[in-house]
């Protein structure tokens, strides 16, 4: 069993509503849905979808925003929300798996680009024999982070170890490269005395950082990425069919909030909607051939 290792320790709640009045009418006019998010930068798009919701099928959504990653899910398994919108495959899988939970993915949304940044080198290749890495210490992030060195052409991975491969699963490392695991908050900081570092893109945003400033990002080429990091809507096992909640993902998953999400992020987050089968017992996510 994994431990989730983050920094976060407070809780803060933000219910978002628009004062806008409902046109439609239909088989959802006055539901109300009750979303978690993990992110202020989240209310550039949501709040988009929470207009088109009521307007366009009259639900009210409320918008919930927590700053620990774990209190979204707590906060959905205990019925105090309907979905949330924090998280990718692995920290759902690793937190039902620490909880005994039900949470379940029901629609993709978008896909955070994780970068390898440095103060010291333009590019993959100038980083030297004996470099010293610095990478995420939490359980998702860190096989993600050894997952995009590989990409990188940096190491090779044991793709036996799954979606967390850690240290021991690396196969060949031909630079002999070293690797300082560290609170992900801590990534950013420690830039200037390593070779590089994996950041998480929440926190090189913190410190000043964009995407484009990494001299490698796994998501440039979603075909190189596992569709495990894709972010997704979660609900209660139960809920997963839910016809109410299954809208909100299609009142997501539009030309417009993609753009919005592109153009508000600046390229730091890309929209992912793509079909993938789910099977949360034996952890695989598998494209839905179209």
């Amino acid at each position: 069993m994994k431990k989730l290792l983050y920094s976060f320790l407070s809780i803060i709640t933000i219910a978002s509503f628009l004062p806008i009045q409902a046109s439609a009418q239909g088989e959802f006019e006055g539901e109300k849905v009750t979303i978690g998010l993990a992110s202020s930068n989240a209310y550039d798009y949501w709040d988009i979808v929470v207009e088109n919701a009521l307007e366009q099928e009259g639900i009210e959504i409320e918008l919930v925003l927590f700053s620990d990653y774990n209190q979204p899910n707590e906060a959905l398994q205990n019925g105090s929300l309907d979905l949330n919108a924090t998280q990718g495959y692995p920290f759902l899988f690793s937190w039902n798996d620490e909880n005994n939970g039900t949470i379940t993915p029901i629609g993709n949304t978008l896909i955070t680009p994780l970068g390898l940044y440095s103060d010291k080198h333009t590019s993959v290749e100038d980083i030297p024999d004996g470099g010293t890495i610095a990478i995420p210490n939490d359980p998702s992030t860190y096989g993600r982070a050894l997952q995009a060195l590989e990409i990188a052409g940096l190491i090779d991975v044991d793709e036996a170890a799954g979606i967390f491969p850690e240290e021991k699963d690396i196969l060949d490392n031909p630079k002999d490269l070293q690797f300082e695991l560290l609170d992900p908050a801590m990534a950013a900081v420690v830039l200037q005395d390593v070779d590089a570092a994996i950041i998480n893109t929440g926190f090189a945003s913190d410190a000043g950082l964009k995407v484009s400033d990494a001299i490698f990002a796994d998501a440039h080429n979603l075909d190189n990425v596992n569709p495990m990091y894709i972010n997704v809507i979660a609900a209660r096992e139960e809920d997963k069919d839910n016809p109410l909640y299954l809208k909100i993902v299609e009142l997501f998953q539009t030309d417009e909030i993609a753009e919005i999400i592109k153009e508000s992020s600046d390229g730091s987050l890309i929209p992912v909607f793509r079909e993938y089968d789910v099977d949360i017992e034996n952890q695989t996510v598998t494209e839905v051939a179209e």
